[in-house]
């Protein structure tokens, strides 16, 4: 007889989101045993009521943006009128239709990222899963049950998401006041819908419901809106959004949000209130990481219950990692996949860099988007005193594309250090921008150099092509 079969490292994964999708992943095609525990459906949140509903939300507001600016260039969408002279139609947009397509994107996306696990051999549990010391997991099958089987484990990652803050002096009721889950139960366009905070969230869906035709008061304790982004940046869209007629109220801190006899009502801490119809509650997340039993389990949390780790997405219990908004590491959904494909390859053994955040790309949804990568100007004048470093800001008015599709609002900012001209960061501002930063996220993780970039072909025309001329323009003389 052969020699007896070695077992296979047992993984357990809980939350089925994009970290814990790329750990499940990972992990069967590095020959592991796989478990997977999802008590909504694979992707999680971010796929089902998050990223994906939100940004083809977002997406079919840019199509409405995109018609109404098609007077530009020369495109005349008009009818004629009783006396045969053309009359400018209304956009009119079907919110109805426009969420059922958008769920029902997400929910097929659901499907797809199902179906790639089944066939990589992953066993998928429909269920709720909590520790069980440091290597086991109790999983009950039925909502709210008290029968649990209990799945053993060499790995654990934990991948359990976030969920929208709530407020005792704003609670949602699903109907008037919501956070942005609730969003997509609308059949009709908001007449006024008051959006409280004005980060990532509050921005994008301020941006695109004002797009699609409600009015727009948006609501920021901040002296500008997106505050944790590029000043240049946040001023470029907080000009978009008057434009747009967004009344955007800065230095507001709402106290509480009530329901009225028409719709809802915002009271400021200065007394001041505010009247729409409804109210979008943006005012952060917290991680759903209660009830684990984590502390049992030796896991260390933050004072916000984030769950801690180091940079290959280990906690302080060697069995466990985790990955995603339930770590205080980078609440983003590429962040997460990174977090939990590298906690797999740490655990078996396998090659693994650690997570570095200054590589991590990022995008703010609105229009136009905020793509950033590296170093920001924040980071840079704290680390003055260590290094130098030069910047350079091309601006889209100047860039023949952007002339060409009818769209200058934007730039395109690199930063390099001074001595060695490395490329450490960049910030771009411009329709899809998601798109433009992949260049400068090379240029920053492999750390080329201005002169590097600036060689590098660029087509003419093109929105790139003022990647490639930021670059030139910081040319380190060999002289």
């Amino acid at each position: 007889m052969g020699a007896a079969q070695e077992r296979k490292h047992r993984i357990v994964v809980l939350g089925g989101g994009p970290g814990g999708y790329e750990a499940a992943l990972a992990g069967a095609q590095l020959g592991a045993e796989v478990t997977l525990v999802e008590r909504a459906g694979v992707g999680g949140a971010a796929v089902l009521t998050d990223v994906v509903p939100s940004k083809s939300l977002i997406a079919t507001a840019g199509g409405v943006q995109a018609v109404r600016d098609s007077g530009k260039l020369g495109v005349q969408a008009f009818v004629p009128g009783a006396d045969g002279k053309p009359v400018k139609p209304e956009i009119a947009v079907n919110l109805a239709a426009v969420n059922k397509r958008l769920l029902a994107v997400a929910a097929a996306q659901s499907v797809d990222m199902l179906h790639t696990l089944e066939q990589a051999g992953v066993t998928v549990i429909h269920g709720e899963g909590r520790l069980d010391g440091t290597n086991a997991v109790l999983v009950a099958t039925a909502a709210g049950g008290t029968d649990f089987d209990r799945v053993e484990a060499d790995t654990i990652v934990l991948s359990v998401g976030a969920s929208p803050r709530e407020l005792d002096s704003a609670k949602p009721d699903g109907e008037r006041i919501l956070t942005w889950k609730q969003l997509y139960s609308l059949k009709d366009i908001p007449e006024h819908l008051v959006v409280v905070g004005s980060g990532v969230t509050g921005a994008e869906f301020a941006n695109a419901y004002r797009t699609l035709g409600a009015e727009v008061t948006l609501v920021s304790s901040r002296e500008q809106v997106l505050p944790g982004e590029d000043p240049d940046a946040a001023g470029v869209i907080e000009r978009e959004f008057k434009r747009l007629g967004m009344n955007v109220m800065s230095k507001s801190r709402a106290e509480s949000v009530e329901r009225t006899e028409s719709g809802v009502r915002v009271t400021l801490a200065d007394g001041r209130t505010v009247d729409g119809s409804h109210c979008l509650m943006a005012v952060g997340s917290i991680p759903n990481t209660a009830g684990l039993g984590l502390e049992e389990a030796g896991v260390g949390l933050t004072e916000s219950g984030h769950i801690k780790v180091n940079k290959v997405a280990r906690t302080a219990v060697p069995s466990i990692y985790a990955a995603g908004d339930c770590t205080d590491f980078f609440p983003l959904a590429s962040v997460a996949s990174m977090q939990g494909r590298t906690a797999i390859m740490h655990a078996l053994g396998d090659f693994v860099r650690p997570i570095d955040l200054r590589n991590v790309s990022a995008n703010v949804f609105t229009y136009p988007e905020i793509a950033t990568v590296g170093w920001n100007e924040r980071t840079l004048a704290d680390a003055s005193e260590l290094a130098q470093y030069v910047t350079h800001t091309v601006p889209l008015s100047v860039n023949p594309r952007a002339k060409m599709i009818g769209f200058t609002d934007g730039f395109v900012k690199l930063f390099a250090w001074k001595a060695s001209g490395t490329v450490i960061g960049g910030v771009i501002v411009a329709h899809r921008a998601s798109e433009l930063i992949f260049s400068l996220a090379l240029a920053v993780e492999h750390r080329l150099t201005v002169d590097q970039v600036a060689s590098a072909f660029a087509v003419y025309p093109s929105m790139t092509g003022a990647i490639t001329d930021a670059a030139r323009a910081m040319h380190q003389s060999a002289l």
